[in-house]
């Protein structure tokens, strides 16, 4: 489970719906729908720090796997979450959605539901 590395998205379906079913307000859906962010991951055994990049903020998220953490949503929103691996995967669950992110091959890809939506993001090396 190697997720280091500079990640750029090539491609997101739902992105819209799932911004809204979690309460994105309607300015940060708009801003961010035309937007691909570079995600830089930092793994260093446990622990991770996650960086998404766009042309309007950089948001940083830093957790260790197992231990409760503090993370900044989509939409900036803080969130409490505990991030767990489960067979390669990282997850992450909040009161707001449910994050699986993996390595297939060479890309990256981020499932998040909420109620009946699903995100899916996919990224490759950059």
């Amino acid at each position: 489970m190697d997720f280091n590395g500079t990640w750029k998205v090539y491609s997101e379906e739902n992105l819209e719906e799932f911004l809204k079913i979690i309460g994105a307000p309607e300015v940060v859906v708009k801003m961010r729908k035309d937007v691909k962010p570079v995600m830089v991951i930092k793994q260093t055994g446990r622990d991770f720090t996650c960086t998404m990049k766009t042309p309007f903020y950089s948001r940083v998220n830093s957790f260790t796997i197992g231990k409760e953490s503090e993370i900044c949503s989509l939409d900036g929103r803080k969130l409490k979450c505990t991030v767990r691996e489960e067979n390669g995967k990282l997850i992450c669950e909040t009161n707001k959605f449910t994050s699986v992110r993996e390595i297939q091959g060479d890309e990256m890809i981020e499932t998040a539901t909420a109620g009946s939506v699903t995100f899916i993001s996919r990224s490759k090396r950059a």
